[in-house]
């Protein structure tokens, strides 16, 4: 053969080989999202009484961002997660009465990472639509294994609830649109479902996402008795000493399931190509009875102690475990995901991405990381109220050094201003010092507000008569709504007498 068609034959071996050597490494990503366990509630963080010896290691072994904030309350802080941009702009102003709903005009994290040929589950809560084009399964996972509304049997008027009568033992579940009655704590049956499915989802060069949204440590607080008995009569002895002690277990729970998965991941050698990422959703609830980490308020405030979450990101080999100090949020979720993922993002879905790839900061630490602002609001005003007459209300503006917040203004602000390098626990009060500071951070939360308005679509929206959830759920077993969860579930109508007897399980 001549020399040059020989160059050329070797030329043509070596190409995909070069290309796949610059290819970059896609991680599988298996996502902990817990629901109300505060930045406080680790043993790592200096609770001086929970224990959570296999999260700490996890947290030795990430990246770990000491800075990081998410919204006041759960589904808000979703769909910024899995949007890239403000909960307003994505129509989620609350929990409940449709304004719980992720806009259907906006491309999801998991229909992004679908295009970039990972296979997608998500196991546990949801809380972005219970109707069926809200449903996960229509927003981009192939495997849905869910419960309803906000929590296990949680319903209320509208569109948002979960299966009547659910409890935290032996739930009724919802996988792949089939209710299933399982068996065991709700978080165990969560992360053994998860694990199955990446047993059978893992794939040579089909990577897999795996969200883990656990509904604890959410209320009610109820923990197997084994876990509660672990914390009873270490937290005090007052009328909330059992709502927490549960509120513990249900951690320490959520502990054991994180350890069992990933010795599962060494097990399976699905470690050092697997990005495992923990966070949680909002400040915490009953543990600031406890302990805080030195934050003020908690769970549905706009204080840093509403808004602060653990934020651990592992990847052996890739990432150096340590703190990064950065102001970073919920919106800069999305698109490290991305760009880690290698996805192609079209230009809709640039457009609509507000906050920035964590990448660089996930390799360096002290990476450059220009200054931002950040916004919060707690949202929940009166349904079908004027959102201006709340617009001051239980709101505050973040930059890197200083917080401005409102917690008692309405139509006119009630600002207080917080210099966080020198009282990060927000107790005195600077505005009178700083009037400079106030104004420059009131005018860009002004140009904020106003530029929020066009996504609050669910404000006037109408929800059906019953919960989707439930109807599809006595579509299955048969059954209906007795009067009571009627009345709950429909306050605005007359009770009609429940259905055929039920098959339920």
């Amino acid at each position: 053969m001549h020399l040059r068609a020989l160059l050329a034959l070797a030329l043509s071996l070596l190409l995909p080989l070069a290309a796949l050597s610059a290819a970059p490494e896609r991680p599988n990503i298996l996502f902990i999202l817990t629901d109300d366990q505060g930045y406080g509630d680790f043993s790592a963080h200096g609770n001086p009484i929970l224990k959570t010896p296999h999260l700490d290691a996890l947290r030795a072994q990430s990246v770990r961002f000491t800075d990081f904030h998410v919204s006041p309350t759960c589904s808000p802080t979703r769909s910024a997660l899995f949007t890239g941009r403000h909960e307003f702009k994505n129509g989620v102003t609350h929990t409940i009465l449709e304004r719980e709903r992720l806009t259907l005009d906006v491309t999801t994290l998991a229909q992004v990472l679908k295009t970039a040929g990972y296979t997608t589950g998500i196991f546990g809560k949801w809380h972005l639509g219970d109707e069926p084009a809200y449903q996960p399964g229509a927003r981009g996972f192939d495997e849905v294994f869910i419960h309803g509304g906000g929590g296990l049997g949680q319903s209320y008027p509208g569109s948002c609830g979960d299966v009547p009568g659910n409890t935290y033992f032996d739930p009724v579940i919802r996988h792949n649109g089939t209710f299933k009655k399982t068996t065991g704590f709700c978080t165990d049956v969560f992360f053994s479902q998860a694990t199955r499915w990446i047993e059978s989802a893992k794939k040579p060069g089909r990577p897999f996402f795996a969200y883990i949204a656990t509904n604890a440590p959410h209320s009610p607080y109820t923990a197997r008795p084994e876990d509660a008995a672990l914390y009873r009569g270490k937290v005090g002895t007052g009328p909330d000493a059992e709502s927490v002690a549960n509120f513990f277990g249900m951690i320490h729970n959520i502990d054991e399931n994180v350890g069992r998965l990933l010795a599962f991941l060494d097990a399976q050698d699905l470690t050092r190509d697997t990005l495992v990422i923990y966070m949680n959703d909002n400040g915490t609830a009953a543990g600031a009875k406890i302990f805080n980490a030195g934050m003020r308020a908690q769970k549905g405030t706009p204080w840093l102690g509403g808004t602060r979450a653990s934020s651990f990101w592992r990847w052996p080999g890739h990432f150096t475990p340590g703190n990064v100090a950065a102001l970073t949020a919920h919106l800069d979720f999305f698109p490290t995901l991305a760009e880690l993922a290698g996805a192609s993002l079209a230009p809709a879905v640039r457009a609509q991405i507000e906050g920035r790839s964590l990448v660089p900061l996930l390799k360096k630490a002290l990476a450059p990381w220009p200054d931002r602002t950040l916004f919060t609001h707690l949202g929940r005003w009166p349904k079908g109220s004027d959102p201006a007459l709340a617009k001051f209300k239980n709101c505050a503006v973040r930059d890197p050094r200083w917080h401005l917040v409102s917690i008692t203004g309405g139509t006119t602000p009630a600002w207080q201003l917080f210099d966080l390098a020198a009282d990060p626990g927000e107790q005195r009060d600077v505005a009178a010092d700083h009037p400079a500071e106030v104004r420059r951070l009131a005018d860009a939360y002004d140009a904020w507000w106003l530029s929020v308005q066009p996504g609050l679509v669910n404000e006037t929206a109408v929800g059906p008569r019953l919960n989707p959830f439930a109807e599809s759920y006595w579509q299955q077993f048969g059954g209906g709504p007795t009067p009571e969860q009627l009345r709950r579930m429909d306050p605005t109508r007359e009770l009609t007498p429940p259905g055929k007897k039920s098959k339920q399980p």
